[in-house]
């Protein structure tokens, strides 16, 4: 348990981030849940919009902390992949 008024006032600090950090990962997942799902369905232009929707909360996450940049880049390079794939 934090003893100083320094420790106690970090864990708020922490649960508060943790709070905002949880909700960000959330919301992406959900994002990319929409793009899987028109991708499994085949449908091309909802593929694109719901990939045009994600891209940006993605990168917006990684500016963010939530996903190292590497690895907001990695999935949003793979999803174009699979969404051009589903064009051709």
């Amino acid at each position: 348990m934090a003893n100083t008024s320094s420790a106690k006032k970090a864990t708020r600090k922490i649960a508060a981030r943790t709070a905002v950090n949880k909700n960000r990962r959330s919301r992406v997942r959900t994002f990319l849940r929409k793009v899987e799902e028109a991708l499994l369905s085949g449908d091309k232009t909802a593929a694109q919009e719901a990939f045009r929707a994600a891209q940006p909360e993605l990168m917006r996450a990684a500016s963010k902390g939530v996903f190292h940049k590497n690895t907001a880049s990695r999935k949003v390079s793979r999803l174009a992949n699979r969404v051009k794939a589903l064009e051709a």
